[in-house]
């Protein structure tokens, strides 16, 4: 009965790995996420060097323009006139805004400001302005008690948190949100793709097979049982290997495609904000916007480049995040729940590929399978990465269905071992289960022709005797 299994699982593995398309796919994709990432990143570095012009009109009084900090990414300019002028102005220069500040406007509630664009504004740019208006009422309701723009200046701070992740043996350990629900989410969308990609391969051979009656001439050496599994670890077999060979392909087109990206990155150099109002004096900008004076920047410049010098790795931190996690516990998890969740799903879609005469009828039955696992992704990228350890993630990476993408968002967090050991557990039970449940279908359907299946007449297979 093994040698059957494996025979069949062998013959699923080789027909599919030989296929020019499987060659072409597994050489292909590395390349093309190298080069979308390559132009993502050229088009977000391009976006970040542009600067838009923002005029500004201000009949308030209150000499607001002058207290509008220009950054890299954001200059305002005063205009004169009246606003229809300002607006005819606007419409022939190429700039991208125009403020306006009313006559009679109140410093302790800013109400009736207008921020005008060409076309649809968007929710970045509005932001910007927002952000930029709020300080600059800030500092006049902060000059309205009494105090200097230097003191203002004094005043403001920012913090430089470092995050220290203390486990329970109290050993202390860098953290990165940003590393961490990066590889949260690159884990969740890998074993997303994999199930429906090679589940739905599952479904449509089997029913290939079973619209040709290949099936009949296999049955009758093959146990029902043994030819759904031979397939199912067969098509598992096919996977692994593809996305063995994709992650050694990117690795190496990453050690390629990276240095190009980094190698020319040059530092930042500090931008001098343009002038705000008539009169008023530059305001050198650090990248955090915030107006400081020019010593006060330089100084800040030196002991940055002091500390960099002094961890020549400091620019790669993203990496040495990623190499304190527990790399371990989340390789292990990965591959039990990457297997698990196929195995499970697997062999619901082999069941509904045997069901089925048609495959424009698997859509019903693909539904309710389906929706377990797209409901845990979209709640795992939503809620899970925002609360590992809340009780929606807790109790979804309990339930076997959902456990599968739930549970790796959270290994890189970090998860209680009892948690994985229960989890793990009732994944087995789960797929036990669904491949109870699947073979009574299975070996019914696949010697069914010429009826349409209901849910009910599934119902009456799975308690069958023989």
């Amino acid at each position: 009965m093994a040698s059957k299994f494996l025979l069949i699982a062998q013959r699923e593995y080789l027909s599919r790995v030989r296929k020019k398309a499987f060659i072409v796919l597994t050489l292909a994709v590395p390349l093309l996420l190298a080069g979308f990432g390559f132009v993502i990143a050229k088009m977000a570095s391009s976006d970040n060097d542009t600067t838009d012009v923002i005029e500004v009109r201000d009949d308030s009084g209150l000499n607001v323009a002058s207290h509008l900090v220009s950054t890299a990414q954001l200059r305002f300019e005063t205009t004169t006139g009246t606003l229809a002028d300002a607006k005819k102005g606007f419409q022939k220069a190429k700039h991208d805004g125009l403020v306006y500040l009313p006559a009679g406007l109140d410093v302790e509630k800013p109400v009736g400001v207008q921020f005008f664009g060409k076309g649809n504004i968007s929710l970045k740019k509005q932001s910007a302005v927002e952000s930029a208006l709020n300080k600059a009422f800030s500092d006049l309701k902060m000059q309205k008690s009494g105090l200097t723009q230097d003191q203002l200046d004094r005043l403001r701070s920012k913090v430089d948190l470092q995050a220290v992740s203390l486990d329970e043996t109290g050993k202390e350990a860098n953290s990165n949100a940003l590393a961490t629900s990066g590889m949260s989410y690159a884990l969740a969308l890998a074993i997303y793709m994999f199930i429906f990609i090679y589940g739905v391969q599952i479904m449509r051979g089997v029913g290939e097979e079973k619209s040709s009656r290949i099936m009949e001439v296999m049955l009758s050496s093959v146990k029902p049982f043994d030819l759904m599994m031979g397939k199912i670890v067969g098509i598992a077999a096919v996977g692994l290997t593809q996305f063995l060979l994709w992650g050694v392909l990117s690795f190496g087109v990453s050690s390629v495609v990276m240095p190009l990206l980094t190698g020319k990155d040059k530092p930042k150099t500090e931008v001098a904000a343009g002038t705000s109002a008539a009169g008023a004096t530059a305001v050198v900008v650090a990248d955090d916007d915030e107006p400081r004076s020019a010593g006060a920047q330089f100084d800040r410049s030196v002991d940055k480049q002091t500390a960099q010098a002094s961890n020549p790795a400091g620019r790669f931190s993203f990496f040495n995040i990623l190499a304190e996690l527990p790399l371990g516990t989340i390789l292990f998890g990965f591959i039990i729940y990457f297997l698990g969740g196929y195995l499970l799903y697997g062999a619901l879609f082999g069941a509904v590929g045997a069901a089925v005469d048609d495959q424009t009828d698997t859509q019903q039955f693909m539904f309710p399978i389906t929706m377990p696992l797209i409901l845990s992704y979209i709640v795992g990228v939503s809620v899970i990465l925002r609360n590992p350890d809340g009780p929606v993630a807790f109790w979804m990476s309990m339930f076997p269905l959902t456990s599968p993408i739930a549970m790796v968002i959270r290994l890189p967090f970090g998860v209680p071992m009892w948690q994985l050991g229960l989890s793990i557990f009732l994944l087995i039970l789960g797929f036990l289960g669904t491949v109870w449940v699947a073979a009574r279908i299975y070996r019914v359907g696949i010697l069914m022709y010429g009826k349409k299946v209901t849910y009910k007449e599934l119902g009456k297979w799975m308690f069958y005797k023989g």
